[in-house]
């Protein structure tokens, strides 16, 4: 086997092996913890207080080597009451090498842009990317989507596109990429 399709191998191991939450109990501690996290930037926290709803990711794992490949589970809110569960899935191409755990999170101006997202299937298109957070740090985003950025004087640019706006935050690990595209959402709706 080749060197490539060892690491690919290593890391979807790593990195894609579901985690399955006992029970809606711990799915909800993980929710608020990832929350709890993005709060810290006064960015994501200026979103959180004035959105329609948003979709939290707890743990997404990506890893690749010229060919990467991300997976997450998630819930979706309206009004900060669950309304359903989300799978991410994304496949890349391009530059990239290393492997992350990253949380993330979609805020949702208004119901347009929740129905939008909740209609089942949804992706991004191939030129969206996520605003990348640090604690406490800031962050920016322009009309044609997101840059990272830890000056404050940048913050007051962040806005929704298209009525969503992406936070990540990375987990642990080291790769270079916040692009959205390829990113594929499946949402199941409460029963």
């Amino acid at each position: 086997m080749s060197v490539r399709v060892i690491l690919i191998t290593m890391l979807s191991l790593v990195f894609f092996s579901p985690v399955y939450a006992d029970d809606a109990k711990e799915e909800a501690q993980e929710d608020k913890a990832a929350i709890a996290a993005f709060m810290e930037s006064p960015v994501a926290s200026k979103f959180h207080k004035s959105a329609y709803g948003y979709a939290v990711f707890p743990t997404i794992g990506k890893g690749g080597f010229g060919i990467g490949a991300a997976h997450g589970s998630g819930r979706v809110y309206a009004r900060a009451k669950k309304t359903g569960d989300v799978s991410m899935t994304q496949i890349s191409f391009g530059f990239q090498a290393g492997g992350q755990a990253y949380r993330q999170v979609i805020y949702f101006e208004n119901k347009k842009a929740f129905d939008a997202f909740t209609s089942g299937e949804f992706e991004f298109g191939a030129q969206a990317e996520a605003i990348a957070l640090t604690a406490s740090a800031g962050a920016s985003a322009g009309t044609e989507g997101a840059s990272a950025s830890a000056n404050e004087s940048q913050t007051k640019e962040s806005k929704y596109f298209d009525g969503m706006v992406v936070f990540t935050m990375g987990k642990g690990g080291l790769m270079y990429q916040a692009a959205l595209g390829g990113q594929k959402y499946s949402y199941e709706p409460l029963k």
